[in-house]
């Protein structure tokens, strides 16, 4: 085997493995932009205003879950805002007042009762020919 043919091959795997490198850097890089757009389009921005009703997230709850039960407290009523991000609350009767993260927040959409005109119906056992 020549040396110097050796030398040679032995450089052109070396520029094949870098090219290879490279196009999987590139390849992981797209792919990255593209989750990040996706992940970004789900995102909601939450502003919140003094006055706004508020849901707060129970974090201490994901420790031991009830089945049927909500994570979300509330509703509460946002006070002030600030640039850090922390939001100061107050509940609905205006007692207890604390700052929390806002990203622990959601907007209280409320639920709109509803009246419903009942009507009772008493059902009989039907009465057969044959049964007597």
């Amino acid at each position: 085997m020549d040396p110097e043919a050796a030398g040679q091959n032995r450089l052109t795997e070396l520029h094949e493995l870098e090219e290879f490198r490279y196009q999987a850097f590139e390849s992981m890089r797209l792919y990255k932009e593209r989750m990040k757009k996706m992940h970004d389009k789900h995102i909601v921005d939450r502003n919140f205003k003094p006055g706004d009703n508020v849901l707060l997230y129970n974090s201490r709850l994901r420790l031991f879950p009830g089945k049927l039960k909500s994570r979300w407290s509330g509703p509460f009523r946002a006070v002030q805002m600030f640039t850090s991000g922390a939001v100061e609350i107050e509940s609905e009767d205006g007692t207890n007042k604390f700052s929390v993260n806002g990203q622990r927040l959601k907007h209280y959409l409320g639920i709109t009762e509803e009246k419903w005109d009942t009507m009772m119906i008493n059902l009989k056992e039907p009465h057969y020919a044959n049964e007597e």
